[in-house]
């Protein structure tokens, strides 16, 4: 996964940058003996707490029930409108009556009287006339309720059949090639709901709802088409690559981001709104092959080793870069949860640390766990362990 971080030769820094440096790279030194030490949990589920193997169940629960009830995909949000409208409508009506009730009453009173007698007669002409309609505009309004009640009842008998028709369950509906059914047994189906649970807290409410969204993302997504692939960049193939695994077995995968320090190359992947969106679905397409290298199996490695090489890459000043790898980053972290095992940033320039302290804040104990910092003196070092 690229890193929102940019590159420089360290010389370049000016002074109040080393000194801010010295300083956070002091801080960063220290982790990176105990973040080389990362291990990826256990996908067994003898090893999990008491609260974690409830929580995979709660979530184990969800995810069934919603399968079956062809609920997955399920936002509520058609529901909520439908009913807001009806308030709405609910609300209108006594209103609109009110009007047509007043505006019935208001008939023009007579410019003058040609006498008492006169007079008396035509208010007892207005008065039959007043009752007549009244009759006629009371059994109106009852002709009126039951056509709307048989309306009702022919809505809702065209309902039903139109909602058991748009339920469609799907029981082998899948992530990454893993059945989401829990009852077809797969051992695979507990790794990938386990990685949902990690990165909301074994809160099996939240999992599941990231979870479903990353389901709804990756059916509406346009990068999934059957055609996303057909102008994919291709000189952005030595940007990022996988390459070997580390010694727990994990696939290596390499982001070389100097690759974008030639201009021709960057005004052509980030130069436009297009080139943008290229970039981003090239970035995903990339992630979605090396997740199918992936053994998703209790035991198995079933995350990536990252190497993001800041050597050369483009400076701060480049906002099209920062923008378009902070957007990959967000894909990444709503859409392929607990799929990296450990970052290691190689080749980081003295300013990087100044600059890491702007986000570095905003990024859960989970992920700066993962982080490993090499200075460029450092990177073998870093590297073997």
């Amino acid at each position: 996964m690229a890193v929102e971080a940019v590159s420089g030769n360290g010389g370049e820094a000016v002074a109040p940058v080393k000194e801010v440096s010295a300083k956070v790279e002091a801080k960063e030194a220290a982790a990176v003996t105990k973040n080389a030490s990362f291990r990826e949990e256990s996908n067994f589920l003898d090893d999990l707490k008491e609260s974690e193997r409830k929580a995979l169940a709660e979530l184990r629960d969800k995810v069934e029930a919603a399968i079956l009830e062809g609920k997955l995909f399920d936002d509520g949000k058609p529901e909520v409108k439908e009913k807001r409208e009806a308030k709405k409508k609910a609300e209108k009506a006594p209103e609109e009556k009110k009007e047509e009730e007043e505006e019935g009453k208001k008939e023009p009173e007579a410019v003058e009287k040609k006498g008492e007698e006169d007079a008396k007669k035509e208010a007892e002409v207005e008065g039959k006339k007043e009752e007549e309609e009244s009759k006629k505009e009371a059994e109106k309004e009852m002709e009126q309720e039951e056509a709307g009640e048989a309306e009702k009842v022919a809505a809702a008998a065209e309902e039903k059949p139109a909602e058991t028709a748009a339920v469609v369950v799907d029981k082998d509906i899948a992530l990454w090639g893993v059945p989401l059914l829990p009852s077809k047994g797969d051992e695979a189906t507990d790794v990938v709901l386990l990685k949902f649970l990690r990165a909301r807290d074994f809160k099996a409410g939240a999992a599941f709802e990231m979870l479903r969204r990353t389901l709804r993302w990756r059916r509406d997504w346009p990068g999934f088409d059957a055609d996303a692939d057909a102008d994919l960049p291709e000189e952005l193939a030595g940007a990022c690559y996988l390459d070997g695994a580390d010694r727990e077995g994990h696939p290596v995968c390499y982001n070389a981001l100097g690759v974008f320090a030639d201009d021709a190359l960057y005004k052509k992947a980030l130069g436009t709104e297009e080139g943008k969106a290229r970039f981003l679905r090239w970035r995903v397409r990339a992630m979605e092959r090396h997740v199918a290298e992936l053994d998703l199996k209790p035991g198995g490695a079933a995350s990536l080793l990252q190497v993001t090489d800041l050597k050369n890459s483009p400076g701060p000043a480049k906002k099209d870069f920062r923008v378009a790898v902070k957007q990959v980053l967000d894909l990444f972290q709503d859409n392929y949860p607990e799929l990296v095992a450990r970052n290691i940033l190689i080749n980081v320039p003295f300013w990087y640390y100044a600059f890491s302290t702007l986000f570095y804040p905003f990024l859960t104990q989970r992920t700066k766990s993962k982080f490993v910092i090499a200075r460029p003196s450092k990177v073998t070092e870093t590297l073997l362990k």
